[in-house]
């Protein structure tokens, strides 16, 4: 059956995925926007072919980890329009804290941070994968099940809403009037994606923008007269990326920073489960420090 529902979301994306993309193409040319590169669009298929391939190896694992917690089930629900408009719900809120913990909790940022090394941005930066995110994003799917939603209706709604995880990642659709109020939409998006300081950890949704307005990392994108144009990428990117160090940079960083002499247990700690950018000595600065630091400048 889910085979079947998989097969169903594949046959209907696929032609979308490609008229929307051959449109931003031609889009691109005619205005010679650059929207488009070679080499950006090849990371952006060899991510996600690593991370496809992880995610279906480890689609078993995944399903037998989430099905036995499915047993200890507290709620039994009779499936039908209720059933699936909580679990939509209940699917895009966890998904909404997994990925803002990616942000924040930089062991998890290691594994995210391929998706922001982009620094353009169109529809193929959606197919930009976390790599390694599949090893564990079941733990926030385990809350889930528990609440008596299958795990094979979970995991194809997570499905299904990646397909809007893609349609957000374009620049020419710029705003979709009141459903900008309800929706993670392009706009939303491209702020997420921005490395300006004002921009950096906010909008983390992927279907609803609800949550970021309730727990305080909504940011709207602002006009170049309200504030600079964004900047896609990283606050440093990579200068030379290769098919290695666009996976594991961040990673070779990490083990720089926990192996050095001359800090204590709690510093190494931190450097694996702080915030990314935080340094034992302030050499570095975390997202919030950069915020603030903005917003001190503007004050002047």
């Amino acid at each position: 059956m889910d085979s079947i529902r998989e097969t169903w979301l594949i046959a209907i994306s696929t032609p979308i995925y490609c008229v929307i993309i051959g449109a931003e193409l031609i889009l691109s040319n005619l205005k010679n926007r650059g929207t488009y590169t070679k080499k950006n669009t090849a990371f952006n298929v060899y991510l996600m072919l690593l991370n496809m391939g992880l995610d279906f190896g480890l689609r078993l694992f995944t399903l037998a980890i989430l099905g036995y917690f499915f047993k200890f089930a507290f709620v039994h629900w009779q499936i039908g329009l209720l059933y699936w408009v909580l679990l939509f719900v209940f699917e895009d809120m966890m998904y909404y804290w997994l990925h803002r913990f990616d942000h924040e909790i930089r062991l998890f940022w290691a594994i995210h941070v391929t998706h922001h090394s982009s620094e353009l941005m169109n529809f193929t930066v959606g197919f930009r994968s976390s790599v390694f995110q599949p090893m564990y994003r079941f733990i926030y799917f385990i809350p889930i099940v528990l609440c008596g939603f299958d795990p094979l209706d979970l995991l194809f709604v997570y499905s299904a809403t990646q397909i809007w995880g893609i349609f957000v990642h374009t620049e020419y659709i710029r705003k979709m009037g009141w459903l900008e109020y309800i929706l993670v939409t392009p706009s939303h998006h491209r702020v997420h994606h921005g490395s300006n300081a004002k921009y950096l950890d906010k909008n983390m949704g992927m279907f609803l923008i609800v949550w970021d307005k309730l727990f305080g990392t909504f940011q709207p994108e602002l006009t170049d007269a309200e504030y600079e144009p964004i900047r896609y990428g990283l606050t440093k990117n990579l200068e030379n990326p290769n098919a290695l160090t666009v996976v594991f940079h961040e990673w070779q960083q990490l083990l720089q920073d926990i192996t050095q002499g001359g800090i204590s247990f709690k510093d190494r700690l931190n450097y694996l489960f702080g915030a990314p950018g935080w340094s034992h000595d302030g050499s570095r600065q975390t997202s919030k420090q950069m915020r603030t630091m903005e917003e001190a400048k503007t004050k002047l």
